[in-house]
C-alpha cells in the first residue's frame, strides 16, 4: 500500500527515478521483515551449551563415570551412573557454573564398585564344560583320524611315490617327495581334527599360513635352500658318482659322500674336503674318471749336438715296450721349444687311470729315457751358465809316462760301465716297478674313515 501510494503521488515524467525508488523501498521492506521474524525466536535457543564441553567436564571430574547428555536449550539433562557421591556433586556444580546453562536436571544414580567375585569365571567354566561335553564325540573322532593319518603317512607316501622309480633313480628326489607327501597327509589329518572340533577358521588359517611360513623360511635360510636345490639338480643330472675322481675349484679328490648340503671329497693326502653343493653346481667340474684313459706328459732336453730323430725314436721305442703305456691312443714325442742349451722334447703317453698311476708311469719313463740317452751318446746338458774370470785361467798339463793310462780315462770307463749296468738293471726291474693307481687306495681309506657329516647319500 505504501508503494502504491507513492506511485500515485509521483508524476509520470519521473518514471525513471520512481523505479529506483521502488527498489530501495523493497530492500528496506525485506530488512524490516527479517528483524521482525528474529524477534520472535525464543531466548533459550540463542544460548545453548556445547555438548563437547559438557563431556570434557564430566571426564575431568570422574573418568570412570557413564553419563548420557541431553541438552534442550539452556537446560542440561544428565542420565547415568557414578561410583562416588563426591564425583556426582562435582559434576553437577561444574556444569551448573557454565554461563549458558540455566538448569541441570539430575538423573545420576550411584553405582558402587562390586567386590571381586569368581562367579563369572565359574559361569564361563561351566559353559566351557557343557560345550566340551557336546563336542566330545567329535573331538574323539577327529583325534582318531589325525593319529591314524599320522601313523599311515610314511607307508602311504612310499606307496604313492613307488611309480616315481620308473622315472628317476635319484634317492634324494624320492626322499624329498616321500617327506613332502607325508607332511601333506599329516596336515590333512590336522585340518580334519580342527574342523570337527569347531575351529574351522583356525584350521583355514593354519593351512593358508603354511605357504607364508615356507616363503619366510626360504628367505631366512637362502644359502641352505640353495644348497638343497643344487643337491636335487646334481642328483638328477649326475655329473659324477661315488668313487669318481673330480676336481672343483682346485680341490682334487675322490667323491666319498653327497648329502643334501655338501659333497665330501677325500684328496690324495687323505684329507676330507666338504664343498657346498651350490659351489659345485655353479663351478667347473672336472671328472677325471669319467674316461678311464688319461694322458700324461713330461719334458726332457737333449743337446744341440745330438740327433733329434734318434732321440725321438728311442723315446717311442721305450714307451711302446712299457706295459703301462697304452698303444691306442699312441704316444708322441714332439719338439716343444728350443732352449738356451737344450732342445726340449715333449713326451706324451696314455695310461688306464683305473689301473695305473700317471705320475708313477711318467717317473719310470723318465728314468728309462735318461739311461737310454746316455747309452746312445745323446747328451743331456744343463742350462747354459756364463762365468767370468777377471784374472784369467791358468792351464796346467799333466804329463804321463809311456804306458800309463790317464786317471780321467779310467774314471770315464768306470762311469760308462756303471751306466750300462744301471740300464740293464732298469730293464730287468721294469716289470717289477709299482705303477698301480692310487685311486683304489684312496677309495678304501674313504670307506674305512668315519663320515664327517651324517645323512644319506643322494648319488
Amino acid at each position: 500500500m505504501i508503494c502504491r501510494f507513492l506511485l500515485n503521488n509521483f508524476p509520470r515524467s519521473n518514471q525513471r527515478s520512481s523505479s529506483r525508488l521502488n527498489r530501495w523501498i523493497l530492500l528496506w521492506s525485506l530488512v524490516i521483515a527479517v528483524v521482525c521474524l528474529t524477534s520472535f525466536v525464543p531466548t533459550d535457543a540463542q544460548a545453548a551449551p556445547s555438548p563437547d564441553t559438557v563431556k570434557q567436564l564430566i571426564q575431568i571430574n570422574d573418568p570412570s563415570s557413564v553419563i548420557d547428555i541431553e541438552i534442550q536449550g539452556s537446560v542440561v539433562h544428565l542420565n547415568g551412573s557414578v561410583t562416588e557421591q563426591a564425583s556426582k556433586e562435582r559434576i553437577l556444580q561444574t556444569i551448573a557454573a557454565l554461563p549458558d546453562v540455566t538448569q541441570v536436571v539430575d538423573n545420576i544414580h550411584l553405582q558402587p564398585i562390586e567386590p571381586l567375585s569368581l562367579a563369572p569365571l565359574q559361569q564361563d567354566a561351566e559353559q566351557f564344560w557343557d560345550k566340551a561335553l557336546l563336542y566330545l564325540p567329535r573331538l574323539a573322532l577327529g583325534l582318531s583320524i589325525f593319529l591314524l593319518l599320522f601313523w599311515l603317512s610314511h607307508p602311504l607316501a612310499r606307496l604313492l611315490i613307488s611309480p616315481l622309480a620308473w622315472v628317476t633313480k635319484s634317492e634324494l628326489i624320492r626322499l624329498v617327495m616321500q617327506r613332502s607327501i607325508s607332511v601333506l597327509i599329516i596336515l590333512l589329518g590336522l585340518y580334519i581334527f580342527l574342523r570337527l572340533a569347531g575351529l574351522t577358521q583356525f584350521a583355514v588359517a593354519i593351512i593358508s599360513s603354511t605357504g607364508v611360513i615356507g616363503l619366510i623360511l626360504g628367505f631366512a635360510f637362502k644359502d641352505i635352500a640353495e644348497n638343497f636345490i643344487s643337491s636335487l639338480l646334481l642328483s638328477v643330472q649326475r655329473p659324477f658318482k661315488l668313487g669318481d675322481v673330480i676336481s672343483v675349484e682346485g680341490n682334487l679328490g675322490v667323491v666319498k659322500q653327497v648329502t643334501a648340503r655338501a659333497t665330501t671329497l677325500v684328496d690324495y693326502d687323505g684329507n676330507h674336503i666338504q664343498i657346498p653343493n651350490s659351489t659345485i653346481y655353479k663351478n667347473v667340474i672336472k671328472n677325471l674318471t669319467a674316461n678311464p684313459r688319461m694322458r700324461g706328459h713330461f719334458v726332457i732336453g737333449i743337446g744341440y749336438d745330438s740327433s733329434i730323430r734318434k732321440a725321438q725314436d728311442i723315446a717311442m721305442e721305450i714307451m711302446s715296450d712299457h706295459h703301462g703305456v697304452l698303444a691306442d691312443p699312441e704316444p708322441q714325442v714332439l719338439i716343444k721349444n728350443l732352449g738356451p742349451s737344450t732342445i726340449n722334447l715333449q713326451v706324451y703317453f696314455w695310461v688306464n687311470a683305473e689301473t695305473h698311476s700317471v705320475p708313477k708311469v711318467a717317473s719310470i719313463l723318465m728314468r728309462l729315457l735318461v739311461r737310454a740317452y746316455e747309452a746312445n751318446q745323446i747328451s743331456l746338458p744343463d742350462d747354459a751358465r756364463e762365468r767370468i774370470f777377471p784374472q784369467g785361467i791358468q792351464l796346467v798339463t799333466n804329463g804321463h809316462q809311456q804306458g800309463e793310462t790317464p786317471l780321467n780315462t779310467i774314471q770315464s770307463t768306470e762311469h760308462n760301465s756303471n751306466k750300462a749296468q744301471e740300464s740293464l738293471e732298469d730293464a730287468h726291474n721294469e716289470t717289477s716297478d709299482d705303477i698301480s693307481s692310487d685311486t683304489d687306495d684312496i677309495r678304501q681309506q674313504a670307506a674305512q674313515s668315519r663320515d664327517p657329516e651324517s645323512g644319506a647319500n643322494i648319488i
